[in-house]
């Protein structure tokens, strides 16, 4: 499974996979209208990308998209749902039906995950928010996310990578 960068040209792909996420039940509890209303997800796409902001795409061979990951950092007074501080990016990952359960998800967040670590400025801390229920947690735990908060009926968790050597 090829994996690449993700660009502006990703923008309609990573609001299809936003809408994955948040209706990871398998039911749709969010129609794309109602995503695009929805202010707390505006914060996840909105100018993608701005400066600092990161992702990977997964694609079938023959370049069609399996799904992503991306992170952006939020402001306080703007926060996600699985917002730690100003200074740690939030996540998203999905992937899209007929891709699930075949190891995409784990091969996106540990690509996204060293790609924090190739920024310009690494990146050491990113969080996430997870609701209860999705196994996805089983995959952020499995990785070294843990549990730092609560909102809602949602965890926040937080991944501390290690720093990358020095040059």
């Amino acid at each position: 499974m090829p994996l690449r960068s993700a660009t502006a040209h990703d923008a309609g792909l990573l609001r299809d996979v936003l809408l994955e996420a948040y209706n990871w039940t398998g039911e749709q509890r969010f129609t794309a209208e109602r995503l695009a209303a929805d202010p707390y997800a505006a914060r996840y796409l909105a100018g993608w990308p701005r400066e600092g902001d990161f992702g990977v795409v997964a694609e079938t061979g023959t370049g069609d998209p399996i799904g992503a990951a991306w992170a952006r950092r939020l402001p306080e007074d703007e926060p996600g749902y699985g917002f730690v501080a100003p200074d740690v990016p939030e996540l998203t990952l999905g992937v899209l039906p007929g891709h699930r359960g075949r190891g995409h998800g784990r091969a996106l967040l540990t690509a996204l995950v060293r790609s924090a670590l190739d920024q310009p400025r690494p990146v050491t801390r990113l969080s996430l928010s997870v609701e209860d229920g999705n196994p996805a947690v089983r995959l952020y735990a499995s990785l070294g996310f843990v549990r730092v908060g609560r909102n809602g009926g949602s965890d926040t968790m937080l991944l501390t990578s290690p720093a990358p050597p020095a040059s």
